[in-house]
């Protein structure tokens, strides 16, 4: 271990990373650099981290990441309204009201329905299973929809490609000028949620089932000044 270098370092993280997100890449190099400090925590005192190199913390830092687009309730409503297509607005209410990623919605199938509660196998998570809950208008919407279009219980629910509803999702922000993107509407549920007063631990296990709120946090968005003093007056009212 002692005769690895950061050259070593640099050569084995830009082949294993080559095409990966910058976020993936400085993960790897973070991951990397415990281990090592974990070698020397618990085995040598002495031991070199070969990952303390200006140069590797410099080519795998991420830089600042642009602000999140943070949806109001009026301009999500309306562009549900206006979605006319029963399929089309039911995906764009699984997003924006249980809060789900676009890929648990297009693996959707008739048996992971239960009623008010949605149960997705396989999630990016990485456990057995996790479980999604929606509102009841949108619950009784969706159990009709299956119905009407005769959705075989291991069929998907949304037969459509990520291509496609990402096209759904950003032709329903046009119609009232705004550029939206699918993970903008799960933004909005957890916004909306927290805004509403609901406790950033449900709006993180239960609407978002974030393993840590860390993470949640950054999906809030920055709160103005204006929005601070009315619920600092809601608080002490």
């Amino acid at each position: 271990m002692s005769e690895i270098t950061s050259d070593d370092i640099m050569g084995f993280l830009v082949k294993v990373t080559e095409g990966l997100k910058p976020t993936t890449k400085k993960n790897k190099y973070s991951l990397l650099k415990n281990l090592f400090n974990f070698i020397k925590n618990t085995v040598d005192p002495d031991f070199h981290n070969p990952c303390n190199s200006a140069i590797l913390t410099k080519t795998f830092r991420v830089g600042a990441l642009p602000p999140w687009t943070i949806l109001e309730r009026e301009a999500v409503d309306e562009f549900i309204f206006r979605t006319k297509n029963p399929r089309n607005r039911l995906m764009l209410e699984l997003m924006a009201r249980g809060g789900m990623r676009i890929g648990e919605v297009l693996r959707l199938k008739p048996q992971d329905v239960r009623d008010r509660k949605l149960n997705l196998s396989s999630p990016k998570s990485g456990r057995v299973a996790e479980v999604v809950f929606i509102p009841q208008k949108v619950a009784d919407r969706l159990r009709e929809y299956i119905s009407t279009a005769d959705i075989q219980d291991d069929n998907r629910i949304f037969p459509l490609g990520y291509t496609r509803a990402r096209e759904i999702v950003r032709k329903a922000g046009n119609k009232i000028g705004l550029h939206v993107k699918p993970h903008d509407l799960r933004r909005h549920a957890a916004t909306y949620a927290s805004r509403s007063g609901v406790p950033i631990e449900i709006v993180s296990k239960i609407i978002l089932r974030h393993s840590n709120l860390s993470t949640t946090q950054r999906y809030l968005g920055k709160v103005s000044d204006t929005e601070a003093m009315y619920w600092i007056e809601n608080i002490y009212r």
